[in-house]
């Protein structure tokens, strides 16, 4: 790098042997890490730089870690293994070591020599490489991590979907049972008003029978009451005969009306219809029959009165 022999490197050194030796075309970043704000470095300078840098201190798996990732040779990471070479052991490679490169660690091409020493003189100088590895397994965790978040918030996202679910699914169910068991009791329900149905309509077919028989029988003794009382002259017998009449018929109108009073929501069927008109017209009859023997025995006892008055006055 001192091309001038002066002892020490100045910037216009620096940039030749970054663009020639090292091949970089874009120096700026080493450049500037190399002098910062001192334009001539000395060797003692190197040194100490040399000495600080984080490179010195690196371990055997670190330098085996450059080797394969910066100098790309990872034919020789079990020789530099072997060897244990680590941080501190870098300047050995910096230099032309004949002795090292080719009978320790095996390097028999010239060309992998070469950049193996200047691979190492640019680490010595300019500090260690951007750590792409290091960067690419943030890159890799990062995904990763992003990955894992995604599937767990994907799960989290399913688990609550399918508690929801299994919430809505029994409450369907719990609604369906609800529907079931109401449909059941509307059957049974239904089941028995159709048995209480049945029930009443035999009873009352069976009434409506028996009233049927009882008007039947009044009416053929009303007939043949009525029969006797049309029959006789004699009017108390004729009296005496419709009062019969009339209360073999008041009798059967009692006795179905307390039929029809134990079951009150049953409407009169046309045959006590028809009886309660029978019943109308024998009370009419009764009332005239009462009324005309009435009028005849006032009539009687004018007749009388006046019988008397004359047999009074004839004596």
């Amino acid at each position: 790098m001192d091309d001038d022999a002066d002892g020490t490197v100045d910037t216009t050194e620096t940039d030749e042997f970054l663009r020639e030796d090292l091949k970089y075309h874009d120096p700026k970043d080493k450049h500037r890490s190399f002098h910062r704000a001192d334009l001539h470095i000395s060797v003692a300078d190197m040194w100490n730089a040399w000495k600080s840098s984080e490179v010195y201190n690196w371990t055997v798996q670190q330098v085996e870690d450059w080797l394969l990732v910066s100098v790309e040779l990872p034919q020789y990471s079990e020789a530099f293994r072997k060897q244990k070479l680590d941080g501190r052991a870098l300047p050995r490679l910096a230099v032309k070591n004949t002795t090292l490169t080719v009978l320790v660690l095996k390097i028999l091409d010239r060309s992998h020599s070469q950049k193996l020493q200047l691979k190492a003189l640019d680490i010595i100088l300019f500090g260690p490489p951007p750590d792409h590895q290091n960067w690419w397994k943030d890159l890799v965790l990062a995904l990763s991590v992003l990955m894992a978040l995604t599937g767990c918030w994907f799960a989290f996202v399913q688990t609550r979907k399918s508690r929801d679910d299994l919430s809505r699914l029994m409450k369907d169910l719990e609604g369906l049972q609800r529907a079931e068991q109401s449909l059941l009791d509307l059957q049974d329900k239904l089941q028995r008003a159709q048995e209480e149905q049945r029930c009443v309509q035999v009873e009352k077919v069976k009434v409506e029978e028996e009233l049927r028989n009882e008007i039947s029988s009044a009416k053929q003794e009303a007939q043949r009451l009525r029969e006797l009382r049309e029959g006789t002259e004699n009017e108390r017998s004729r009296q005496k005969y419709a009062e019969e009449e009339l209360e073999q018929v008041r009798m059967a109108l009692k006795k179905a009306e307390r039929e029809l009073e134990s079951r009150a929501h049953w409407a009169p069927p046309e045959a006590l219809q028809k009886w309660l008109q029978l019943t109308h017209e024998i009370e009419v009859q009764y009332y005239n029959i009462k009324k005309q023997s009435a009028e005849r025995q006032l009539l009687q006892a004018r007749e009388g009165g006046e019988d008397n008055n004359n047999n009074t006055h004839s004596h």
